[in-house]
């Protein structure tokens, strides 16, 4: 019996998290799309139109993250996370048509309202029904799930290009890329089917035995199921909240703590790592083949790193993670840009395995720590009655972050780079990514400062330290809570 319970468990978490995969691929495919799309659809190089191909996404996340995440609150998670697999079909068998510009750009924009809900959904969902000893590393399932996506992508990219493993024309090639996404978006639908609701969201409805059953499912004494069920009942008994609540004092320590965070993990070059991987290859003087095969090996390392990550989540604090992460992260961007304005990164040289082996460690440091510990933090920190909305208030802050850092770094790097230097736009980029280093070190202060510490503790108990705190602080300084 004790098997079977284990396989339910597997099975829910997996089908919980699988979002983040379409999340992960739809957003890394376009990547190599974007190779063969301008030249069938007569889309020139650079323009508006090309930009916003990519940044199409980026904005229907915004848009689906600012919509769908607060409706969680009122019609449940599990409701809309079937909601977002039908939009990510729909928008993947569109993308993947692509009879014309006007098609393509409105199928990428559905599938970032999906990818934005999904960011939104499932970080909550997976925090309302992991135990809190384990919270942290079922939390960061949805990142490994986005890394395993993203190098899906780049596996896509190699294999249905003209000279990859299937040959494909370069007519037919990325129809396929973008289209292949259907079918995870069928198993997520499929699959959420049979998914349980949160056991919060049942007691808020008046729904006390179905929501007792979920928490049985996950966790096998009966006297602390109910213990966690008395306590979501004194939750729930607050009125559902909105903005007001969103906005005062009782929930500004989480509000100022998901700002902070969402911005950070963006500001500190993360996507413009993994977008630009290959354009920074290249600046350090190794050829496109090696740069596009290192998007493969990128992908497959992103992976591995996010799963030791699932292990070690829950041993190890949610701020010192931040803290040692950001740290590393700033050192690697700080290393990589000495080797390539110094020692003049060229073909092969000892400057150029440098900024290889700093990248490397760059990416390694953030799929550790800041990649999953951000979604996992915002998921399990906000007040049940504004839960929904809350995480909804950080996605669309990451995402808005992501769209200005991405559609910043090409006017930015044109701006940074010296004009008739040798290897100048290797130059522009280490001069752009000492900006994104340095603000690794202010992310520091910032955890510092502004977090407190979640791992280990029930969702309850973080809602009623803030209550308490905020309570003894006149609705004065929440941002104290330690």
């Amino acid at each position: 019996m004790a098997s079977k319970k284990h396989m339910s468990t597997s099975w829910i978490y997996f089908f919980g998290a699988l979002g983040g995969l379409l999340f992960g691929y739809d957003t890394g495919v376009i990547s190599g799309a974007m190779l063969f799309i301008g030249k069938e659809l007569g889309i020139r190089a650079g323009s508006f139109e090309d930009g916003f191909i990519t940044a199409s996404v980026l904005l229907g996340a915004i848009l689906g993250a600012a919509i769908i995440g607060p409706m969680s609150d009122k019609l449940g998670r599990k409701k809309l996370l079937l909601t977002s697999a039908i939009i990510f079909f729909v928008g993947a068998m569109g993308s993947g048509i692509g009879l014309n510009y006007a098609m393509l750009v409105t199928s990428r924009v559905l599938l970032g309202v999906a990818v934005g809900a999904a960011s939104a959904l499932i970080p909550t969902y997976l925090a309302e029904l992991s135990p809190a000893d384990k919270r942290g590393g079922i939390g960061t399932l949805f990142q490994l799930m986005i890394m395993t996506g993203i190098f899906l992508a780049y596996v896509s990219n190699e294999w249905l290009s003209p000279h990859g493993l299937f040959g494909l024309s370069s007519h037919v090639g990325w129809h396929w890329m973008l289209g292949l996404a259907t079918i995870p978006a069928a198993l997520l639908f499929f699959g959420g089917l049979t998914l349980p609701e949160s056991p919060r969201y049942l007691v808020k409805q008046g729904k006390d035995r179905e929501a007792q059953s979920v928490l049985e499912t996950f966790n096998s004494n009966p006297k602390v199921v109910q213990e966690e069920l008395h306590d979501i009942k004194l939750q729930a008994q607050m009125p559902s909240g909105g903005y007001k609540e969103l906005f005062g004092p009782m929930a500004r320590p989480v509000l100022i703590m998901a700002l902070g965070l969402a911005i950070f993990q963006q500001v500190m070059g993360c996507n413009t790592v993994l977008y630009y991987a290959p354009k920074i290859f290249v600046s350090a003087g190794f050829s496109e083949h090696f740069a596009l095969q290192s998007h493969i090996v990128i992908g497959i390392f992103n992976v591995i790193v996010t799963a030791i990550a699932v292990k070690i989540m829950d041993k190890i604090d949610r701020k010192k993670m931040l803290t040692y992460g950001a740290l590393g992260m700033g050192a690697s961007l700080l290393v990589m840009s000495t080797a390539m304005l110094v020692l003049k990164a060229g073909g092969g040289n000892f400057g150029s395995w440098i900024c290889v082996i700093a990248l490397t460690l760059y990416i390694a440091f953030f799929s550790a720590t800041w990649g999953p510990v951000m979604w996992v933090m915002i998921g399990e920190a906000f007040p049940l009655n504004i839960r929904g909305l809350g995480n909804s208030f950080g996605a669309v802050i990451n995402w808005t972050a992501n769209f200005a850092v991405s559609q910043s770094f090409p006017m930015l790097l044109i701006a940074f780079t010296p004009a008739h230097s040798v290897n100048a736009e290797g130059q522009g980029i280490a001069k752009l990514f000492i900006i994104y280093g340095l603000l690794c070190f202010v992310a520091i202060w910032f955890i510092k400062k502004y977090t407190f510490e979640t791992r280990n503790r029930s969702l309850e108990s973080i809602e009623a330290t803030l209550r308490s705190k905020a309570h003894a602080d006149g609705y004065s300084d929440g941002a104290e809570v330690r």
